[in-house]
């Protein structure tokens, strides 16, 4: 009996300790998170339901239509466009539908404002391209039907609310005219077309609204001609600068006529240099203009008459106009003030009176007010109150309420454009991995809880429990580094010039820095974000030096204006410090040396082909000196079709002298010719890739070794006629080619052509071997091949002996320059999804399996067995091939829904995978970003090295405790009984 009792003892203890490999409901959020954006608003549009929660409706520059919740920011729902369907406007109408125009005034679609499923779409079609145009009239309606009336491809349409039918349509078919304005006065069946022709010729239409019947055209010459925006002043008025920008001119329409009234910008604004820019309102007989450092706010007062009412050097934001009452505009205006903006609100024809005033702190960090949204409502005194919907420099969005940021959103991070991770700082007391309970009664009841779930009888209640308590136990978020290395941080570097420090534990920012080298100046007037690099990475000097990255930048979209580098502190954030570059960064290459305080050595190519080595320091210097020979690189010049090998020369000589510039000289070109192939994709490994071996055992015990060399570049072209559009070409028209280079001797290693297929094309390079995705026309399929590259003179001598003794040709130098007996193995097979981007798994020490991430059309990102993608793949494998793992072959590869990283979620608008290896070999980091973030951990081997993190060891030393005690009674029972049989 007492033997019975122990092994049930020990069934019911190793049931709850039996490991677990897939993925449950309280394990999500772990190990990985997911972050919900929407990127830099663009325009938005408040609901005016009284009913139900309130709500704010915003179009983004991600191609994101989003509803967000107005108490706390929160997403309703959201809809992300293709990335040609740009979204041109939105509004809402009637109260429950959102309308929006894109894809250049072509695609009207209308969505259901509270879940915002899609009600109708229609396509709009014109006989030439012109801006687009978006009204929602309150009072436009016909036969009971309200009007939408849009201008979009030279036309003016009026279309139906409830089903998008299009009621009529006007064209403008005049080449030269170019619409500026499109106005329908309220409470009138008038629609005005304003605009230019020629640049020099004001051009009014006026439309009837039922019918769209022309009524009047009128036109005036202006021998000054036009330039920049238009601002309306009224619903007859406009102001606009002619192309100098020195004066200004009030045209009115009344009553279909056309009169003008010009005024010089010198007399509005005294000692004013350089042009004039409107800056776009629509409040009703008001407007601003910006000179220079100056911006005034001028009153239209009747017949044309201009009334400077403000002028202020702050930098301002201005709100559209805002409708209170049947015949007052309110309007939101904020000016910067040091750490301070200054938020006042007006009515339209009182500049002098405020409805609001107040001041809100402002972290300096989030830029400047680039655009300001204004709604209403009433409090419960009867009065007006107002909340501010404010978009900032780093396209952060906030809302202001009551002198208050009642909720903030990081939509920054929807415009990531490169990433680096750094190591957190090690724990100067020691690293305590002892956990000491706090109550005994709240640890019986946390491992009582963990029982009932491994043995399903948990309820919803005891699940949330259960991940509330891993989530608050878990050493995830602690900000110094761990043994498993887990814990790091993302440094991630947005579009809008910001950097963000991420926490892998929890995605948690751990500080973000606005750079004030990507600020616009008079010396750097378009600043624009390249890429991140690792500039210091302490591992002699981590208890007294903080790593640190470096940002480069230039001042313009040309490749040939002056760079700016900035050096981050990765620890703090804080700009150590930065320099404005008189050359241009065309190209940075980042050496595998470092000098006495661990900076690692970049060079920096500009446009004249000049090498400039930083950091400029002599330690620097003298370590590239002696490898000056050593340094090899190479440059693709995508729409020339060429490929070049560069060196160093000597010293730079000249204007541009300088002991830190160098020559350089071409060593070899590839040119691809323009009539019949085209580079669209190009691939090299990662600098700090690890190979564990580079032989290969394979069946019968033979050894294959890798061609393994940082210098090999795949290079893909397509035929000129394939580089379009998916089926926009017969498959005998297309072809894809694809190289693989040595960029050290421009030597082409292997060459294979794949007829009747084009692009787009994803490759990923990892070891020896490439994987790249493209279409088969012929087959109507996406393709994914791969090929693997051996070096054959390695294996020659399989003498074990001479290996021991260092004879062997694997320890004999390996010179580029002497052409590598190379082959080749390569495999095509069918994949059903197209991607977006596509990465491998990297490991600390390159030992566990390989990964492929697939970032799918899906936004999802699906990890795939590097050994279905193995060219040795035969349909009747031998038993030799079968025990080393090769998997039979087949056309297609698989997709297993288990296999996906990101489960269920979706990372809307997929960019980038990004990996990182763990210090635990088994482990894999994988930072997935677009719209949204993802990471999470990986074990493309199980992790075989590890306990998992949720592992019991309290629940252990209790087995093992309860081991020992019924060993010990079980001992008890045999000896006494033992006696009393002797007693018989």
């Amino acid at each position: 009996m007492a033997i019975r009792s122990f092994f049930l003892f020990i069934l019911f203890f190793s049931s709850s300790l039996s490991p677990v490999f897939s993925l449950y409901e309280d394990q999500v959020g772990l190990m990985d998170w997911h972050q919900q954006y929407i990127g830099k608003v663009k325009q938005a549009v408040f609901s005016s339901q009284r009913a139900g929660r309130k709500r704010v409706v915003v179009s983004t520059e991600e191609n994101v239509i989003a509803s967000l919740d107005l108490r706390h920011g929160e997403i309703f729902w959201r809809h992300l466009l293709g990335a040609d369907d740009v979204i041109d406007g939105i509004d809402i109408g009637l109260g429950k539908y959102v309308i929006t125009l894109s894809s250049g005034g072509s695609i009207l679609r209308s969505w259901n404002l509270p879940d915002g499923q899609m009600v109708w779409e229609s396509s709009l079609q014109g006989p030439k391209h012109s801006k687009s145009f978006l009204l929602v009239p309150t009072n436009l309606k016909f036969d009971k039907d309200n009007v939408l009336v849009v201008f979009s491809n030279g036309r003016l349409h009026a279309i139906s609310c409830i089903d998008g039918e299009v009621l009529w349509k006007k064209d403008f078919e005049a080449e030269s005219f170019e619409v500026q304005q499109v106005i329908q006065p309220p409470g009138s069946d008038l629609i005005y077309v304003v605009g230019f022709a020629a640049s020099y010729q004001f051009e009014m239409y006026q439309i009837n609204a039922k019918n769209g019947e022309l009524l009047k055209h009128e036109s005036a010459s202006f021998s000054s001609g036009f330039s920049g925006e238009v601002s309306l002043v009224s619903t007859e008025t406009v102001v606009a600068l002619d192309s100098t920008g020195s004066i200004l001119l009030t045209i009115s329409f009344q009553d279909g006529k056309i009169s003008s009234q010009q005024t010089p910008i010198s007399n509005l604004v005294e000692d004013s240099l350089g042009p004039a820019v409107i800056i776009p309102s629509s409040v009703s007989g008001i407007f601003a203009i910006k000179t220079d450092a100056v911006t005034v706010f001028i009153r239209v007062i009747g017949e044309g008459k201009l009334e400077v009412v403000e002028k202020t050097t702050h930098e301002i934001a201005v709100s559209d106009a805002l409708s209170i009452s049947e015949d007052q505009q309110a309007f939101a205006l904020i000016q910067h003030a040091s750490s301070e903006i200054h938020l006042t609100v007006k009515l339209a024809h009182d500049w002098d009176g405020n409805l609001l005033k107040e001041s809100v702190k402002m972290d300096w960090q989030r830029g400047l007010v680039h655009k300001v949204f204004i709604n209403n409502y009433i409090r419960t005194d009867r009065s007006y109150g107002f909340r501010v919907l404010i978009v900032m420099e780093d396209h952060s969005l906030l809302l202001l309420q009551q002198g208050e940021i009642v909720w903030s959103r990081e939509d920054g991070l929807a415009s990531i454009i490169d990433v680096t991770t750094s190591e957190l700082p090690v724990e100067r007391n020691g690293v305590s991995v002892a956990k000491v309970e706090h109550n005994l009664f709240e640890w019986l009841k946390g491992h009582m809880l963990k029982l009932k779930g491994t043995l399903m009888l948990a309820s919803p209640e005891d699940m949330a429990a259960i991940q509330s308590m891993r989530l608050k136990s878990s050493e995830k978020s602690k900000m110094t580094r761990d043994h498993n290395g887990f814990r790091k941080l993302l440094i991630v570097l947005t579009r809008a010039g910001k950097l963000f420090a991420l926490h892998t534990g929890d995605g948690r920012i751990v500080w973000s820095h606005l750079l004030r080298s990507l600020h616009k100046s008079e010396a750097c007037q378009s600043p624009i974000g390249l890429n991140l690099y690792q500039w210091q990475v302490p591992h002699h000097h981590a208890m007294d030096e903080n790593p640190s990255v470096l940002v480069v930048s230039r001042c313009g979209p040309s490749s040939d204006t002056p760079g700016v580098l900035s050096f981050v502190d990765t620890y703090t954030g804080k700009e150590l410090s930065s320099l404005s570059l008189d050359h241009a960064v065309v190209q940075v290459i980042p050496l595998p040396y470092t000098d006495s305080t661990e900076q690692r050595l970049h060079l920096l190519i500009n446009a004249d082909k000049h090498a400039h080595l930083y950091p400029k320091t002599s330690e620097a210097l003298s370590i590239f000196k002696r490898e000056f020979l050593n340094i090899y690189w190479y440059s693709v010049e995508d729409q020339n079709g060429i490929i070049k090998g560069h060196a160093l020369k000597c010293k730079c000589t000249g204007e541009v002298a300088d002991e830190f510039c160098f020559d350089t000289r071409d060593l070899w070109s590839v040119v691809f010719p323009s009539e019949s192939e085209k580079i669209v994709a190009t691939v090299t490994r990662k600098l700090n890739e690890v190979v564990h071996t580079q032989a290969k055992v394979v069946a019968d015990q033979d050894v294959m070794y890798k061609y393994i060399s940082r210098n090999l570049l795949f290079v893909a072209t397509v035929a000129p006629k394939g580089s379009g559009e998916i089926g926009s070409v017969t498959p005998e028209e297309s072809w894809l080619v694809a190289y693989l280079i040595d960029t050290v001797t421009g030597r082409i290693l292997h060459r294979v052509t794949h007829h009747g297929s084009q692009g787009p094309v994803h490759a990923v390079f990892s070891e020896n071997w490439v994987v790249y995705h493209y279409f088969n026309l012929r087959a109507h399929r996406y393709e994914m091949s791969v090929i693997e590259i051996y070096d054959q003179s390695r294996a020659d001598n399989k003498d074990v002996w001479k290996l021991v003794l260092g004879k062997h040709n694997l320890t004999s130098p390996i010179s580029l320059f002497s052409r590598p007996e190379v082959i080749t193995k390569s495999q095509s097979y069918f994949f059903t999804h197209s991607l977006k981007a596509i990465a491998v798994t990297s490991t600390a020490k390159g030992i566990t399996s390989k990964q492929l991430l697939l970032g799918t059309i899906g936004d999802q990102v699906l990890a795939l067995d590097k050994r279905f993608l193995d060219p040795r793949r035969t349909v009747n494998p031998t038993q030799a091939e079968k025990e080393e793992g090769i998997i039979p072959l087949t056309d297609s590869l698989p997709i297993i829904p288990q296999s996906y990283v990101t489960h269920a979620l979706r990372v809307e608008g997929l960019r980038g995978i990004i990996t990182v290896p763990a210090k635990l070999e088994s482990t894999t980091l994988v930072f997935a970003h677009g719209v949204d973030l993802f990471f999470t951990q990986l074990a493309p081997s199980r992790t075989y090295d590890s306990l998992t993190e949720d592992f019991s060891y309290a629940l252990l030393l209790i087995t093992i405790v309860a081991l020992v005690a019924a060993i010990f009674v079980t001992w008890r029972l045999s000896e006494r009984k033992e006696l009393q049989e002797k007693w018989r």
